[in-house]
């Protein structure tokens, strides 16, 4: 009989099972956790929207015009996939109009078409938030802040946080021009792919990660030479702010991130454990026209996402291990009759009652079947019922890390378990 073929999964995706979903359970729950804290809901976007959606995000950029998967579906309507969160969420904003302050929180998958790689892959995964409505530069704070805390939550240590302004559009237009001028001096030399880069977009050349490229970059106008004075006293604002907080940053003139929404603010949380390609664990900024780009009212925003499967790569590389969900406890039925299966039945519906996290050896045939089970379900305790537990009313609780067991009553079971 010929072998049945095992389908594979896509090519840039990944499954993620077993003790790995639990990681992300867990840092999903600290990220939700937070949120509430800051006054942020949940919001939910559909995975794909109309190509022109996600053009708002810059039509030079290479997340659009290169990595952005869009086709036409049945209707002849021109549709794209998520390549980050953001864009969904601003165009339910100036869809939806909801009352002002707007604070959202959102996990969605995304999907960019780029060589998969560790820790990058075509379908990857985004946790962020996004404040609308607020002109204050305090929330600029408390989106980093937010971010800060997240990071710190979920265990990683050795990152530091890279801040710039990128100013008001005026600022922008000038700085535009005064790169265009700076990089036609060395558009010869440095070839064909340097000069189509700087007539697209120049502000790509300067995150640029071409080796020959990076010398002349560093001599670069920067953008904090052209900003107005409000966004200056904004951005010396955060910057004192964050220091009052305690969180260490580091100015760096050149952050433009990947996206040409931006506005004032803009920051990044950079793994130092990481390769340079791949060390951007979080990042974010202000975007204050593009809600009046999707069709809505004059809108500030500002928010921030980071990528799961990079944070992970980053918590490997240092040796961190999430701390996942633990199981309270395993049933084990020795007995295996009438009586014994309904005393269980009763053992997990009061333990369940009172949010003890419950399994049970199910298939189990004997008592060293039932021990692997419980081994393998990493279980804190092991709930025993056997002829003597029945006899005497009583169950067996056993301690699977140290091996102590006692014998104690369903009524004292909650006590023990949680103590």
């Amino acid at each position: 009989m010929a072998n049945k073929e095992i389908f594979q999964v896509p090519v840039g995706t990944k499954d993620v099972l077993g003790e790995e979903a639990r990681s992300w359970v867990t840092l999903i729950s600290k990220f939700s956790k937070i949120a509430h804290l800051y006054n942020y809901d949940l919001a939910i976007t559909p995975t794909f929207e109309n190509y022109e959606v996600f053009a708002r995000l810059g039509e030079d950029t290479d997340i659009v015009s290169k990595e952005m998967y869009d086709f036409r579906d049945k209707g002849e309507r021109h549709i794209a996939l998520k390549p980050e969160g953001t864009a969904g969420i601003v165009r339910a904003v100036a869809q939806s109009r909801p009352v002002m302050p707007f604070k959202a929180w959102y996990f969605t998958s995304v999907f960019r078409y780029e060589r998969p790689q560790k820790g990058r892959l075509r379908e990857h995964h985004q946790l962020g938030i996004e404040a609308f409505g607020i002109e204050d530069p305090l929330v600029d704070v408390e989106v980093i802040e937010f971010a800060n805390e997240f990071l710190k939550s979920a265990g990683l240590r050795d990152y530091k946080l890279l801040i710039n302004s990128l100013g008001d559009s005026d600022a922008r237009s000038k700085h535009l021009e005064a790169l265009k001028s700076y990089f036609s001096k060395f558009e010869k030399s440095l070839g064909d792919e340097f000069s189509e880069r700087v007539a697209r977009n120049p502000f790509r050349v300067l995150d640029t990660k071409v080796p020959e490229w990076l010398e002349v970059v560093e001599d670069a106008p920067q953008i904090l030479d052209y900003i107005s004075d409000e966004s200056r006293a904004d951005f010396d604002f955060v910057c004192s702010n964050l220091s009052e907080l305690g969180i260490e940053y580091e100015v760096v003139p050149k952050l433009v991130r990947g996206l040409d929404y931006y506005t004032n603010t803009t920051f990044e949380f950079v793994s130092q454990s990481l390769d340079a390609a791949q060390s951007t664990v979080a990042g974010g900024g202000r975007y204050n026209k593009l809600v009046s780009q999707m069709g809505g009212p004059e809108t500030p925003g500002i928010g921030f996402g980071l990528g799961i499967e990079r944070l992970l790569l980053a918590l490997e590389s240092e040796n961190v291990e999430v701390e996942s969900r633990k199981l309270d406890a395993i049933v084990l039925d020795f007995v295996q009759n009438e009586i014994s299966r309904t005393l269980c039945h009763k053992i997990r519906r009061i333990l369940r009652k009172e949010n003890c996290s419950l399994e049970n050896a199910f298939g189990a045939k004997s008592m060293k079947s039932s021990f692997k089970i419980a081994d393998r379900s990493r279980a804190k305790f092991a709930i025993i019922v056997g002829e003597a537990e029945l006899a005497n009313d009583v169950v067996s609780l056993k301690n699977m890390e140290s091996g102590e067991q006692s014998e104690v009553s369903i009524e004292q079971l909650v006590e023990n378990i949680k103590k």
